[in-house]
């Protein structure tokens, strides 16, 4: 039966715990320059309507790596949505691909390649959710803590699609998941509803980031202004005041308190140079793990695990 990822809640608790120790089997192996070809004679679409570097990157060379070939689909090549049809692009690609991975802009359109694709689909990111990050965020945070036990998450910034996928993520494993965010930017009220009442995770949203970070084992931020958003960046400098995420703000959290970001990062504005430099930073561990997060959940969406 055809599996496919686009959204963390696709997979059951013992699914997410089983692919971040695949995760961790393989990037042993990929460290190793072990042999390990499961996608021999294997290729995936990739759809980008966003551009993109970890994306592009992590998927490309992960899938390489694995033994396949990544065909790139940039915003000119497929206009999905306008100049074809989402459907008629789904069943097209999967008569040549044997996986789809998809970064677009709307939502919808990711579910509707799954709904007619007859091949796995991947969501590569929408506006609404990014479930390969944050897989990749939880698999860094379990490399450096050992454990999940009594995690404490604290977000600060907009409650944007990073901050979907981890409520996603909280319906799947037991955390305690804080957004700090300024008024007019939380996050999708029917998701959050939809978080607490699966009961599994204590879930916060608040307007204080003081009071947010305050013994945290992760502090984590994204970009103010994303994709499609930039024309705001000015008004949004001026709303997010005091939300940075700075020395004096990591000062409340644990003192070993990981410090996570997407990337790209912008430098003093959403979070500063000397935190991101910190030895609380772990940016490139997380950014590294990207690909061997998508790797795991390409062999478990492809039946590959076996």
């Amino acid at each position: 039966m055809k599996r496919d990822f686009l959204h963390i809640t696709d997979f059951s608790t013992e699914e997410i715990r089983a692919t971040l120790a695949l995760a961790a089997e393989l990037k042993a192996r990929f460290k190793k320059r072990e042999d390990f070809k499961p996608f021999k004679d294997h290729t995936m679409a990739m759809i980008f309507k966003k551009p993109s570097a970890r994306t592009r990157v992590s998927f490309e060379t992960g899938f390489f790596c694995l033994g396949g070939h990544a065909l790139y689909l940039g915003p000119d090549d497929i206009d999905i949505g306008k100049r074809e049809a989402v459907k008629d692009i789904a069943r097209v690609l999967s008569r040549y691909n044997d996986v789809i991975m998809a970064r677009l802009f709307d939502h919808a359109h990711v579910l509707e390649l799954g709904r007619y694709a007859s091949v796995p689909v991947i969501n590569g990111l929408t506006d609404f959710n990014h479930p390969c990050q944050i897989m990749a965020d939880i698999f860094t945070v379990l490399e450096h803590r050992g454990h999940l036990d009594d995690l404490k998450i604290a977000y600060v910034g907009d409650g944007n699609n990073i901050v979907h996928s981890w409520l996603k993520l909280a319906q799947r494993l037991p955390l305690h998941f804080v957004c700090a965010c300024p008024k007019g930017y939380r996050p999708d009220a029917d998701l959050v509803k939809q978080t607490e009442a699966a009961g599994l995770s204590t879930i916060e949203i608040v307007n204080d980031p003081q009071a947010a970070v305050k013994d945290a084992d992760v502090v984590y931020t994204d970009v103010w202004a994303s994709m499609g958003q930039k024309h705001e960046l000015k008004e949004r400098i001026k709303r997010f005041a005091g939300f940075q995420v700075n020395t004096d703000l990591m000062a409340k959290a644990k003192k070993t308190a990981l410090f996570l970001h997407c990337l790209p990062a912008q430098r003093d504005i959403e979070v500063t140079d000397a935190v991101l430099e910190s030895k609380a930073s772990v940016i490139f561990d997380e950014a590294e793990n990207r690909m061997h997060a998508q790797n795991a959940l390409l062999l478990k969406i492809t039946g590959k695990d076996m």
